[in-house]
């Protein structure tokens, strides 16, 4: 019995397995990233390298929260304990080995700000021209990215994006049927404590679109240039 039919058979064990199984562990997917893909009666998992020398049981968790999500059930597993524990537990484990001054000085200000300098520094990194993805916590390599939009910011926006991010680290997230909820009442109670937070809210509003704006005015440019 593969670790897919044994996952799916511990889950559903009313239910008989009909299906055929692919399981590919590869380096293209983010750290301890996984998919799982349901075509006809097969079902393809790809998982990142890194689960490879996992113990077992937290693999069969993983696998189990991924089924629910394409079987759409609702469900807890000891299993699913497990993997929910090993994931929660990563950025005590992970390596620190990204960094930037600006955004270090803001997580240092925000960490005594709000922290008590009690919060260990993640990994902090730069994004991309993000307009969706203004900054980002990552629990599978316990990484703080902000969108490079804000690189020119006020201090207390930059730092506003920061404290959101450490709400992540800190709160982390709870395990509800398929999906993990990264937004519940103690986050968003924590998030509303921040100084004046919906007038940045306004604020960040205000820079995305005076970027939005200045992009479409340099696509109009080089529209009229290559007309010439």
């Amino acid at each position: 019995m593969d670790i897919i039919q044994e996952s799916y058979q511990r889950l559903f064990p009313e239910k008989l397995f009909i299906y055929e199984t692919e399981m590919e562990y590869n380096r293209r997917l983010g750290d301890f990233n996984a998919n799982i893909n349901l075509s006809r009666n097969k079902i393809t998992l790809h998982l990142n390298l890194q689960w490879k020398d996992i113990d077992d049981e937290i693999k069969i968790g993983l696998i189990q929260h991924l089924l629910l999500k394409i079987f759409k059930g609702r469900a807890k597993t000891q299993n699913i304990q497990l993997y929910t524990h090993f994931i929660k537990n990563i950025p005590i484990l992970t390596p620190k080995t990204k960094s930037n001054p600006p955004l270090e000085a803001a997580f240092q200000r925000v960490n005594q700000q709000f922290f008590s300098n009690q919060m260990e520094i993640p990994n902090l990194t730069w994004g991309q021209d993000s307009f969706r993805k203004l900054a980002c916590y990552n629990f599978h390599n316990d990484t703080i990215t902000v969108s490079t939009l804000f690189q020119d910011s006020p201090l207390h926006i930059l730092d506003y994006l920061m404290y959101h991010e450490m709400l992540h680290k800190h709160f982390q997230f709870k395990h509800t049927g398929s999906r993990h909820s990264y937004h519940g009442t103690e986050f968003r109670k924590a998030e509303q404590k921040y100084p004046h937070f919906e007038q940045i809210d306004k604020d960040i509003s205000k820079i995305i679109s005076h970027r939005k704006s200045r992009g479409k005015q340099r696509t109009s440019l080089w529209k009229e240039l290559f007309r010439i």
